[in-house]
C-alpha cells in the first residue's frame, strides 16, 4: 500500500477538486459567483496565511521582492479572478461536471503559453495530446444538428466559450506562477544560507499561492463593489446552505487538494501524479448524476476518457 502512496494521493486530489467542484456550483446557485469567490478567497488567503506561519514562521512571503510580487500578482488575477469567473459562470450555465471536463483544455495552453512566454519547445507529442484532448471535449458536447446542419453544440454557446476560458486562464495563470517561483526562489536562496534553504524549498509554492490569493482577492473585491454586491455579500451568511458549501468549496479545493496535489509529487512520477488527478471529469460524472440529476450517456463517458488520456500524453 505505501508502495503505491503517492499515486493514492493523487487519486485522493482528484476525488477533492470533483467535491469542490460541484461545491461551487451549489454556492454560486445560491450566493452568486462574486459573493462566492469574495467568501472563498478570503477563507483560502486566511489559510494560506496560517500556513506560511506555521512553516516558516512568517506569515507573510517576507523575502520577495516587487519581481516575484508582480509575477505572482498577474498569475492570481488570471488564474483566480478571469479564469475562476469563467469557471464559477460555467457551472451556472453547464454545470460543473462539463466545466470539469474543459478544465482538461488547461495542459494545452499551458504547453503553448509556455512555449511563447518561457521558450520551452513543444514536441510530437504534446501536438499529439492537444489533438486527443480538444478531440474528447469535441465528442462529449458535438452532436449530430437538424437540416443542413451535420454537427452542432448539445450545450449553450455561452457556456462553451465559458469553459474555454476557464481551461485558458487556467494554463496561462500557471505559466505565470512558474515565471513568479522561479523569482522567488532567487528571492529566498539571496538571503538565506544553503542550509536554510534546504528546509524551506519545499514550502515555497505555499508563499507563492499566499501571493496569488491577494491578488484574487483584490479583483473579486474591487469587482463586488463595481457590480454593488456589497449588501448581498453582507446578508450572505444568513445562507447557511450556501455558506457550507462555499466552506466545503475552499477546504476541498484551494487548501486539501492543492496541499495534497504538491505532497503527491514527492512520492511518485510528476507525471503519473498529474495525470491521476486529472481524472476529475470521470470522476464527476457519478455524483452529478445523483445530486445534480445529470443524464449519463456513452457519448459523453467516452470523450471525458478520451480528454483524460489526451492529458497523459502531455507528461510521457
Amino acid at each position: 500500500m505505501m508502495h503505491y502512496l503517492g499515486e493514492i494521493i493523487s487519486l485522493g486530489v482528484a476525488f477533492s477538486w470533483t467535491i469542490a467542484a460541484m461545491s461551487c456550483e451549489v454556492a454560486s446557485k445560491r450566493l452568486g459567483v462574486v459573493v462566492t469567490n469574495v467568501w472563498r478567497m478570503g477563507l483560502a488567503l486566511v489559510l494560506s496565511l496560517l500556513l506560511m506561519w506555521w512553516f516558516t514562521g512568517d506569515a507573510l512571503p517576507v523575502h520577495a521582492t516587487y519581481d516575484t510580487w508582480l509575477w505572482l500578482s498577474l498569475s492570481g488575477v488570471v488564474g483566480y479572478f478571469l479564469c475562476d469567473w469563467c469557471l464559477f459562470n460555467s457551472y451556472l450555465v453547464i454545470g460543473s461536471r462539463y466545466g470539469q471536463l474543459f478544465m482538461t483544455l488547461a495542459p494545452v495552453f499551458t504547453a503553448f503559453c509556455a512555449w511563447v512566454m518561457m521558450g520551452q519547445k513543444m514536441n510530437f507529442i504534446s501536438l499529439i495530446a492537444m489533438i486527443v484532448t480538444i478531440s474528447g471535449i469535441a465528442i462529449s458536447v458535438l452532436s449530430k444538428g437538424d437540416g443542413k446542419h451535420k454537427v452542432a453544440l448539445q450545450l449553450p454557446l455561452k457556456g462553451v466559450l465559458l469553459g474555454i476560458g476557464a481551461g485558458m486562464g487556467q494554463g496561462v495563470g500557471y505559466v505565470l506562477s512558474l515565471i513568479g517561483q522561479e523569482y522567488y526562489k532567487a528571492d529566498v536562496q539571496a538571503v538565506v544560507s544553503e542550509s536554510d534553504w534546504q528546509g524551506m524549498e519545499g514550502y515555497m509554492p505555499f508563499g507563492a499561492n499566499l501571493i496569488r490569493c491577494v491578488a484574487g482577492l483584490l479583483c473579486w473585491s474591487i469587482w463586488l463593489i463595481l457590480k454593488g454586491d456589497g449588501p448581498r455579500w453582507a446578508g450572505s451568511v444568513k445562507n447557511l446552505k450556501g455558506m457550507l458549501a462555499m466552506v466545503v468549496a475552499v477546504l476541498s479545493g484551494p487548501f486539501i487538494g492543492v496541499s495534497f496535489s504538491l505532497m503527491a509529487g514527492e512520492y511518485t512520477n510528476p507525471g503519473i501524479a498529474s495525470t491521476l488527478m486529472a481524472t476529475s471529469p470521470i470522476m464527476i460524472l457519478l455524483p452529478a448524476h445523483y445530486f445534480f440529476h445529470e443524464k449519463i450517456t456513452l457519448k459523453g463517458v467516452v470523450g471525458a476518457v478520451i480528454s483524460v488520456v489526451g492529458v497523459s500524453l502531455f507528461f510521457i
